[in-house]
């Protein structure tokens, strides 16, 4: 579904054209993120060094994809 290289902005809903299964194991790294967790080391101080990234991966046991994902100063704009 998904190709090396494609860039997805999200904040709080699924971008359009994700996996839903991928989004389902990823989404709660993305909203905190985009809503504070950018200005920290994330999670697991002894990996990510780098302020404002994840490294997250979605649960398919057979496909697995690792995604990275970084905290930008891009504002949302929610849909209408």
């Amino acid at each position: 579904m998904l190709k090396e290289g494609q860039v997805f902005y999200a904040d709080y809903a699924k971008p359009e054209g994700f996996c839903d299964e991928a989004w389902k194991a990823i989404y709660q790294y993305v909203f905190a993120l985009a809503h504070g967790a950018e200005n920290s080391v994330f999670y697991y101080h002894d990996w990510i060094e780098k302020p404002g990234v994840a490294i997250v991966c979605c649960n398919d046991g057979i496909r697995p994809v690792i995604f990275k994902l970084e905290s930008t100063n891009i504002t949302s704009t929610p849909p209408e």
